[in-house]
């Protein structure tokens, strides 16, 4: 591991150090900050010249200033002879506008993939893209992660009755996600029917399965930005009679009203990973916070010494 060198971005550095822990390494000294008109300013302040680097960097809020964070970031390595430059991205910004679903609109998610191709990213390591197909708008290979296992774990932990499961979608788009999780903790499936309004409004209005009454609902996604989607089918089911509603999901970015409808809503717990910085603002007590730095880690190793990653899937590397 002589020659792997990993530096951290300011989106969320304790993870980057966490990750150096489990690979029993140092984490790089880089120097960041703002000039005073703003713009952004990088300075690698270790030898990289031949060096495989990782850059760790989720682009979460604010999501500008940590994009450009790391765009710069790879550029400094890439013209201080760096051999190869990985970029780590747990969450990805901007992979929610994937296509053109109306007229006269970007696709971001393909934008942001060739700014990050361009800056000079040998490679992409990511967990749970919103779309899959994100992986195809690089020109670099990319390494996807998933944090089902982790968060299947928990709730493993937790021996809750098979029996009395239900394993709730709270959309059509997460069918697979669901039916996966269900395979694996056990339980009935059930579907909750969702029509999008606008950007940021959803309505809720049929389950689908189940049925829901009495049992204890779990539900999972890769995302809860402003929470109104989920906590609309929380208060659907609740409504159905669940027993106990537990949320899931891999990037808590929580924005908006999202604390107040959490609060609000008629959840026992919400679970998410540390893809990103839970800030103090954000806790409640009902968020349990599970760590991927050990995933992330063994990816890194992995890629590093040329080894599969599709295996860790398998045999559960890195993983427990």
């Amino acid at each position: 591991m002589r020659e792997l060198k990993i530096f951290s971005g300011r989106a969320n550095p304790q993870l980057a150090k966490d990750i150096c822990d489990f690979l029993h390494l140092d984490l790089g000294s880089i120097e960041l900050g703002k000039f005073p008109d703003g713009e952004n300013f990088c300075k690698i302040q270790e030898d990289v010249r031949g060096r495989d680097v990782y850059l760790i960097q989720p682009t979460c809020p604010p999501v500008n200033d940590n994009l450009l964070e790391l765009l710069i970031m790879i550029d400094s390595c890439k013209r201080a002879s760096a051999a190869r430059i990985t970029a780590v991205i747990p969450y990805y910004g901007y992979a929610r506008q994937d296509r053109k679903d109306e007229g006269r609109v970007p696709i971001t998610a393909k934008l942001v993939a060739n700014l990050i191709t361009r800056a000079g990213a040998d490679r992409v390591l990511a967990m749970d893209l919103h779309a899959p197909q994100i992986q195809g708008f690089f020109d670099v290979p990319v390494d996807h992660l998933y944090a089902a296992p982790a968060l299947t774990k928990y709730f493993q932990n937790q021996a809750f009755d098979p029996e009395d499961i239900v394993v709730v979608s709270p959309d059509e788009g997460s069918i697979k996600r669901a039916f996966g999780h269900s395979k694996r903790i056990g339980g009935k499936l059930a579907i909750i029917d969702k029509h999008r309004e606008n950007a940021v409004r959803t309505q809720q209005k049929n389950i689908i399965g189940g049925p829901v009454e009495g049992k204890i609902c779990l539900m999972f996604d890769d995302m809860i930005s402003t929470g109104g989607s989920i906590c609309g089918a929380a208060k659907l089911v609740h409504e159905a009679g669940a027993r106990e509603i537990h949320l899931a999901a891999t990037h808590g970015v929580l924005c908006g009203p999202a604390i107040k409808l959490l609060r609000e809503a008629p959840i026992k717990s919400l679970v998410i990973t540390n893809t990103i910085p839970l800030t103090p603002e954000k806790r409640l007590d009902s968020i349990h916070v599970l760590t991927v730095a050990p995933l992330l880690a063994e990816a890194i190793r992995r890629i590093h010494s040329n080894k599969s990653i599709s295996q860790m899937f398998t045999t559960g590397s890195g993983i427990q």
